[in-house]
């Protein structure tokens, strides 16, 4: 059990380490970037609410990965699964603005989650039924959600852009979201909690509750431990894949509903395509060793360090350097899995024996064959 406490504490260490080399590298004081980093992700005011916020999708996108990923679905869709649930949540939003404030939050959560599962649905029946490999599809399809969105905004006069005035013909932009739309937050004094980071931490102990203490956890397991047993144990591996993969886009689609209802209250392609949360969400689950639980620990990791990044950002500390500060973590956390599945051992070398007599053969005895008579040799 200690183990599995001090590796990924001592890899973060040591991740703090070989960061500051680069810092002082890149002219830096590590102590003070470090610092700086708090100050700017948790201590200054309103710096922890903006934590929070960017926090926020990369809980969605790492959720979903950590899902597949357990059962060695490897998809890798989440961004555009992003992307549709952004599409799907803006669209019934803005059909439905009419409607009481909690319908209208409630129908957009619904039509988020439905679009993620269904962009999702088309790699997972590709591996299930055709034996394609889903990280291919689910890759190429990021690119055919991103060109659709833009087509919305850009490319066309759809029920999504704004052609109210002049201007927004001239320059697109989606339409912004009626009040009813706006997802409410919750305040503790001067800090405002967004509703999708509650629902984000809410999932994420169901999820952990469900791979852990029930039968369709319990197979997830299984078939992510050993497909051959799996299927020699008489689970259903097609319909398994198919559902891990609808789940997974689902919790991806609401990362989608959350920059819609929680933050933009629009739909903006190139927004989503700078910030990149369905990639980051990958390295989050991958930090958190694709446990949902730790997801939530990881994410607000990343997220913090996103947040200095932005905060610090100078002529001394470029954009680059918060994402080489990244890769340097999950190079370090990931390379010190080694150490919670083998032990490593010191065995010092046994010296060959120096006198042996002419004419023989090796010093290690040879055994009898099977069937062998006393003395003589095997049949």
């Amino acid at each position: 059990m200690w183990v599995s406490v001090a590796v990924p504490f001592g890899s973060i260490l040591l991740a703090m380490v070989v960061g500051g080399i680069v810092l002082v590298i890149s002219g830096n004081n590590p102590l003070t970037t470090y610092q700086n980093i708090v100050q700017a992700s948790i201590t200054q005011p309103g710096a922890f609410e903006q934590t929070l916020i960017s926090m926020t999708p990369l809980l969605f996108t790492g959720l979903a990965a950590a899902v597949a990923f357990r059962m060695r679905v490897w998809n890798i869709g989440g961004e555009g699964q992003l992307y549709m649930g952004a599409v799907g949540a803006s669209g019934v939003g803005l059909f439905l603005h009419s409607w009481p404030a909690p319908l209208v939050v409630l129908a957009m959560v619904v039509g988020g989650i439905i679009a993620g599962c269904l962009w999702a649905a088309i790699p997972g029946a590709l591996r299930a039924y055709l034996n394609t490999n889903e990280i291919l599809t689910s890759l190429m399809l990021n690119y055919v959600a991103l060109q659709f969105t833009n087509y919305l905004i850009f490319g066309s006069h759809s029920y999504w852009r704004d052609v109210s005035s002049p201007e927004a013909q001239v320059f697109p932009s989606g339409k912004n979201l009626e009040a009813s739309g706006n997802f409410p937050g919750l305040s503790i004094r001067s800090l405002v909690i967004p509703l999708g980071l509650m629902i984000g931490v809410g999932l994420a102990f169901v999820l952990w509750g469900m791979i852990r203490s029930t039968k369709y956890g319990f197979e997830m397991r299984v078939l992510g431990d050993s497909p051959r047993t799996a299927k020699y144990a008489g689970i259903r591996t097609r319909r398994k894949i198919m559902s891990v993969m609808v789940l997974s886009g689902g919790i991806a689609g609401l990362a989608g509903v959350s920059q819609v209802g929680d933050f933009n209250h629009v739909l903006d392609p190139r927004g989503m395509q700078q910030a990149g949360y369905g990639y980051t969400g990958i390295i989050v689950a991958a930090l958190a060793r694709y446990n949902p639980l730790a997801v939530i620990l990881t994410s607000f990791l990343i997220g913090a360090i996103t947040n200095a990044g932005f905060a610090l950002q100078g002529p001394h500390f470029p954009t680059g350097l918060t994402g080489t500060l990244e890769g340097i973590l999950l190079f370090c956390v990931l390379g010190a899995e080694l150490f919670t599945r083998y032990r490593l051992r010191w065995r010092p070398t046994r010296e060959a024996p120096s006198d042996r007599s002419p004419g023989t053969g090796s010093a290690i005895p040879q055994p009898a064959l099977a069937g062998g008579t006393p003395g003589g040799e095997a049949p």
